[in-house]
């Protein structure tokens, strides 16, 4: 049975369209053409931060977000930014008595920012807090840990084969694909996908996919 569920952040439970325009309009690029630049980098397979290199080459996202912060616009995001069926799925799966928390790659303002739009959920993880980021296998065994140890009984929801359901599988993990933003579209690893336990375009789709393979579980009786 799936006793736990953690979700990536960003593209998962949070829609970064306002942040990739933010950053564009931070680097005096037209928006479009960041964006047609950032898909071409994940479609790569290279890290996303080459975008940003590809219109300053000493760019460092550290550095930057401190100068942004210096200059009065510090990257952020708050409620208006969650994709519509985050903060209900999160809910609905709570309601079934799952232990629901959030675990991605985010910077170290994301904690404290995620803590204060008060989501539905048990335990908030990040790379920054944690000190390790995705893919690595050290930040599966995190959420592992966070999830009351048992990998078998812990889902790991991501729009990224290579970044989420991969290596959460790698760990023991049932995993859940999401297709939507930039990663979920541009990346397409059906070996990756045929393997999770759900595909889904929305986590509308979710608790009712979860409740069900609890239902027909063998641990269920």
């Amino acid at each position: 049975m799936i006793e736990a569920v953690f979700f990536d952040v960003g593209g998962t439970i949070l829609d970064e369209t306002r942040e990739f325009a933010d950053w564009a309009d931070w680097l005096g690029v037209p928006r479009h053409t960041f964006s047609a630049v950032f898909g071409a980098v994940i479609a790569r397979g290279q890290d996303y931060q080459e975008a940003f290199r590809t219109f300053r080459p000493d760019f460092d996202l550290a550095a930057e977000l401190e100068r942004r912060a210096d200059a009065g616009v510090p990257e952020t995001f708050g409620e208006e930014d969650l994709h519509p069926d985050a903060r209900p799925c999160l809910a609905a799966l709570k309601a079934q008595g799952l232990f629901v928390g959030l675990a991605g790659n985010q910077p170290p303002h994301a904690e404290a920012t995620l803590r204060a739009l008060d989501l539905p959920v048990d335990a908030i993880g990040t790379s920054a807090g944690w000190g390790v980021t995705k893919p690595a296998a050290a930040f599966f065994e995190r959420v592992v840990r966070a999830g009351g140890g048992d990998p078998s009984t812990i889902l790991y929801v991501g729009d990224r084969p290579d970044n989420d359901a991969r290596p959460a599988m790698a760990a023991g993990m049932p995993a859940c694909l999401i297709r939507r933003g930039p990663w979920g579209h541009i990346l397409d690893d059906p070996a990756v996908a045929q393997r999770c336990l759900f595909r889904i375009g929305s986590l509308d789709e979710l608790p009712g996919l979860v409740a069900r393979h609890n239902a027909t579980s063998p641990k269920a009786g």
